[in-house]
């Protein structure tokens, strides 16, 4: 998108659960921040589109239509490019799926809310997604 500043990175990330209390987080290689799998929506993407591209890109999961509920944008300091912010189209999946992790996906793990509060997170998953998976 254009308009976004240069400092902004646009991604669609999914909030993924299993409807048990446990919630799916993914490690970049190299990284050490937990966060949802996504990644960044390209010029001319839809942030839906976007999310199925990465989500089967990075943890071979394929969405079918209405897998995915949009949740709302949320804006966060970018965990692993110092100095910038991400702007995230958050999406709620609730599914039982042992991923397989690929493309740049070092680690993926089944993690329930307190198991998750002690791990590194990437600012958006502490700020934002833990909070509103409980409301889910």
């Amino acid at each position: 998108m254009s308009n976004k500043s240069s400092r902004t990175i646009w991604i669609a990330a999914a909030l993924i659960d299993d409807g048990a209390g446990r919630l799916l987080l993914v490690r970049k290689a190299g990284t050490e921040w937990f966060m949802q799998a996504g990644g960044k929506i390209e010029d001319g993407e839809t942030p839906v589109s976007a999310l199925r591209g990465e989500l089967d890109e990075e943890i071979g999961l394929t969405l079918v239509d209405g897998d995915a509920r949009h949740l709302g944008c949320y804006s966060s300091p970018a965990a692993n490019e110092p100095d910038h912010t991400v702007e995230a189209e958050i999406f709620h999946v609730r599914m039982r799926y042992t991923p397989a992790t690929r493309s740049e996906i070092e680690e993926a793990v089944w993690v329930d809310h307190v198991t998750a509060a002690g791990m590194p997170l990437a600012p958006l998953t502490r700020d934002y997604i833990l909070p509103l998976s409980r409301t889910l």
